[in-house]
C-alpha cells in the first residue's frame, strides 16, 4: 500500500510542475499578424491625365461608320427551283464530292463549280447563299435543284418547288 501511496504523490507532483519544467531553453515568440483586407490588393495609383488629341485622331461621338454593303451580286433572273435529299444523300456529285442534304448547296446546268449563287423566295422574302457543287436539274423547266437544308431555309420543302430568283455573288 505504501507504494501504492508514494506513485500517487509523484503523479499529483508531476500534474502541478508548469509545462516547460526540464527544459533549458526559451522558444522564440512568434509574432502572428492578421492579414488586412487591403493587403491582398496591388497598390491603387492614380491614372495620368488624358493627353490631347493629336491631328490624326477620330472622335468617336461625331464619327460615322460606313455603311457595309452586302456582297457585291450579279443577277440571273428568276426560275423554278426544286430540291434533292435523302435519296442521294452520301452520293458523288458532278463535282466530286459527296453530296449532303444538310449544307447549303445546289445543282445548276452551266454555273461554274464553287459559285456562290443568292437564292431568294419572292413568296415568303427569305434568301439563302448556296455553292454550286453538281449538275442539274433534269426535269425540263426546272433552273435549279437545292440541297433540302437550303429549300427548308426558305420554305420550298413543302411544295416541292417554287419560284426564285438567282444572283450570281461576286
Amino acid at each position: 500500500m505504501a507504494k501504492r501511496a508514494f506513485r500517487s504523490v509523484l503523479f499529483l507532483a508531476a500534474l502541478a510542475l508548469p509545462g516547460t519544467a526540464g527544459h533549458s531553453e526559451e522558444p522564440e515568440a512568434k509574432v502572428i499578424s492578421e492579414p488586412t483586407f487591403e493587403a491582398h490588393f496591388a497598390p491603387y495609383t492614380e491614372l495620368p491625365d488624358t493627353p490631347e488629341a493629336g491631328p490624326g485622331v477620330v472622335d468617336i461621338d461625331t464619327f460615322e461608320p460606313p455603311i457595309e454593303e452586302g456582297p457585291a451580286s450579279t443577277s440571273l433572273g428568276s426560275g423554278v427551283a426544286s430540291y434533292y435529299g435523302r435519296r442521294f444523300h452520301g452520293r458523288r456529285t458532278a463535282s466530286g464530292e459527296r453530296f449532303d442534304m444538310n449544307a447549303y448547296t445546289a445543282a445548276h446546268k452551266t454555273l461554274p463549280f464553287g459559285s456562290m449563287v443568292e437564292v431568294t423566295n419572292p413568296r415568303t422574302g427569305k434568301s439563302v447563299i448556296v455553292r454550286i457543287n453538281d449538275r442539274g436539274p433534269f426535269t425540263p423547266g426546272r433552273t435549279i435543284d437545292l440541297s433540302r437544308a437550303a429549300a427548308e431555309e426558305i420554305g420550298l420543302v413543302r411544295r416541292g418547288h417554287g419560284t426564285v430568283e438567282l444572283a450570281l455573288l461576286d
